[in-house]
């Protein structure tokens, strides 16, 4: 057992060493793509207007802005690390709207047929929004500067 208990306490310690610069690949990686999504959708606003006016998607043109806008943004923000838990949540709630109204079949499978649902190419969105959502930007961050914790 203590054997098993030194094992454990490595695992744990190489964890969480390596936590803040996982979650560094992520914010770069998944925060340039939302940052590429989103000036896309605004580069080509007459394109992705039509299309949400195809999903139904009530005032097509303001939530095309809107939409683009968050994940130009958002994106921007997890790179750098900054207010990166509120861009996460925003970008969260897009990436929410976009599986419900653009790929709400992938959404209805997420038991059902779990290929098809994280097949989709809004899940990796939605989960990297949601992991820096819940386990904050690490470290290695602007937001480790700014929101500094005062020690008790």
């Amino acid at each position: 057992m203590k054997l098993l208990t030194k094992v454990h306490g490595l695992f744990v310690a190489v964890g969480t060493f390596l936590r803040s610069p996982v979650l560094l690949v992520i914010r770069l990686y998944w925060g340039w793509q939302f940052f590429v999504t989103g000036r896309a959708h605004l580069q080509n606003l007459g394109r992705t207007t039509a299309f949400f006016r195809s999903l139904g998607i009530p005032m097509p043109h303001l939530n095309a802005i809107m939409a683009g806008s968050t994940e130009l943004a958002g994106g921007l923000l997890l790179c750098a690390g900054l207010f990166s838990r509120f861009a996460a949540f925003a970008l969260t709630v897009v990436m929410c709207v976009a599986f419900w109204t653009g790929d709400r079949e992938a959404l209805n499978a997420i038991f059902s047929n779990t290929d098809k649902f994280l097949g989709s190419d809004t899940f990796p969105f939605l989960f990297a929004s949601v992991l820096v959502f819940c386990f904050g930007p690490g470290k290695i961050a602007l937001d480790t500067l700014v929101f500094r914790e005062k020690k008790a």
